[in-house]
């Protein structure tokens, strides 16, 4: 669980600083339309926790967190190809990536009370936050040196695209959690 959740701090971060630079520098927009796209991510995300815990209460916190991580794919793939698809790519990007936004910390918090019980849920998703805490920290430096190399933010859209991928296989490998009996 927390590799997956490096994953999300990791990707997730490197997206929600450098998109709008993106759309500036590699799509040509406009600083305004794109702080005005951005401002949707803010809209689908309002409802993305509750949305996607509920979907993950009913086909199962490994299903939702394979659907969440599946979207943040698509949208790091299409912000990436979006100088080859288009536009389009980029708005469809935004729209994938804040509808899963608050999604993974949900489900996450659920999966840690399963697997742990309610008595070590707390601790466990606090020592599972160190783990996001350092893919924050990770992601946007690593994403601003590739980009000195490359001249653009593309290969670390692709690269985050691969990353989230690799948070579903091993999400898929998740072991089912065992029963705990509460006191």
């Amino acid at each position: 669980l927390g590799i997956i959740y490096l994953i999300f701090g990791l990707t997730y971060m490197l997206y929600g600083t450098f998109i709008v630079t993106t759309m500036v520098d590699d799509f040509g927009f406009s600083e305004v339309r794109a702080g005005q796209l951005w401002s949707w991510v803010g809209v689908f995300a309002l409802f993305s926790g509750v949305l996607f815990g509920s979907v993950s209460d009913r086909i199962g916190r490994r299903n939702g967190m394979v659907l969440v991580y599946g979207l943040f794919t698509c949208a790091y793939l299409l912000a990436g190809l979006g100088g080859v698809l288009g536009a389009w790519a980029i708005w469809l990007s935004v729209i994938f990536y804040g509808s899963v936004l608050f999604a993974v910390p949900t489900i996450m918090a659920a999966a840690v009370a399963e697997y742990l019980g309610l008595e070590r849920a707390a601790s466990g998703f606090s020592t599972l936050t160190l783990f996001f805490a350092a893919g924050q920290i990770i992601g946007p430096g690593s994403a601003g040196l590739l980009a000195e190399l490359t001249r653009t933010f593309v290969p670390s859209y692709l690269v985050s695209a691969g990353l989230t991928a690799v948070a579903i296989l091993l999400t898929i490998r998740l072991k089912a959690p065992q029963t705990h009996s509460e006191s």
